[in-house]
């Protein structure tokens, strides 16, 4: 059985020309709804996966109606192949039914976690180089030396009140907290020396 998914991601935008190719895919059924893809929840692509049985085919458009992320596509193919199921995206012209379309699929996917490990080893490379000339990475922090030592002295009396320190530094009770914990931390590894 051919089940056809279709989707778009805001109501103005219309599915007549996803069904129109559906249809002319063969599809029996058509799971369809107006969803972002960012959404984790899709109603109607679970209700289509559910629906799917050994052997049947999940027609979809594009492969972007289909998944946020390719990471996502090659979770869904693999759970339509533990099914028994094959997925066709007709823009893309791929067809996991057949060994070709496999192929295709995971060649795609390949360069896709290729891509992915180059961007992580670069992203590393730069930092440590950041690093090694002194710089270092992350938001500035809002409080100066002189602020983390005065609020450590203010917090070591029991009748401070957190929640005006906190506002009157501009931070979180739990950045405050933080602080005096460094340097209680501080004070107890001189104790020690």
């Amino acid at each position: 059985m051919k089940i056809g998914y279709a989707r778009v991601s805001t109501d103005d935008q219309n599915l007549d020309l996803q069904h129109d190719e559906l249809k002319r895919a063969g599809c029996e059924n058509i799971y369809s709804e107006h969803i972002s893809s960012t959404k984790a929840e899709r109603p109607q692509l679970q209700a289509c996966l559910k629906a799917l049985r050994s052997e049947d085919i999940l027609i979809i458009w594009r492969l972007d109606r289909l998944g946020r992320n390719l990471k996502e596509l090659i979770e869904l193919v693999n759970e339509l192949e533990k099914k028994g199921c094959g997925l066709v995206s007709l823009k893309e012209n791929i067809d996991t039914t057949t060994p070709t379309g496999r192929l295709v699929f995971h060649i795609f996917a390949s360069l896709a976690q290729f891509e992915r490990e180059l961007i992580q080893e670069r992203t590393k490379a730069g930092i440590k180089s950041a690093r090694e000339r002194g710089k270092i990475g992350g938001r500035p922090s809002k409080l100066t030396l002189a602020d983390k030592t005065m609020i450590q002295a203010l917090m070591s009396h029991q009748e401070t009140n957190v929640k005006e320190l906190a506002t009157r530094f501009g931070v979180s009770r739990a950045t405050l907290y933080r602080v005096f914990d460094d340097g209680q931390k501080k004070e107890a590894l001189k104790g020690s020396k």
